[in-house]
């Protein structure tokens, strides 16, 4: 048996930095690098669920928020006006984290679907 063996092992071992090489591509970001990248203010609150994570923005002034998630996975960045309350995915049931809001630079031309609260003006 071990004889037998040898070989798939010697075969995995050298398949490993194969198959991982390009992890560096995929890489998630760190919750430190999500925070030091312009992570929302306290007044922008995020609520996250596994379906939906909500985000409302309880400051003065407009915000261009996004959620970050642990997966790295890529959501548009929305408008939210004061006392606006935005719709995200929620972090779902295979192990993700929502990380928190991240403030784009740059606003999106809408205010996209699921917004809701102050009425454009």
């Amino acid at each position: 048996m071990r004889q037998a063996m040898r070989p798939f092992i010697t075969m995995a071992a050298a398949a490993l930095p194969v198959l991982t090489g390009n992890a560096a591509a995929h890489a998630v970001p760190s919750e430190a690098a999500v925070r030091s990248s312009g992570s929302a203010p306290a007044c922008v609150e995020v609520g996250p669920g596994w379906r939906y994570t909500f985000v409302t923005n309880d400051c003065a002034e407009t915000h261009t928020p996004t959620v970050a998630y642990s997966d790295g996975r890529d959501v548009p960045c929305r408008v939210a006006r004061p006392g606006d309350h935005l719709t995200f995915p929620g972090y779902g049931t295979r192990g993700d984290r929502v990380l928190g809001a991240v403030l784009c630079s740059g606003a999106p031309s809408s205010r996209g679907p699921g917004a809701t609260g102050a009425s454009p003006g």
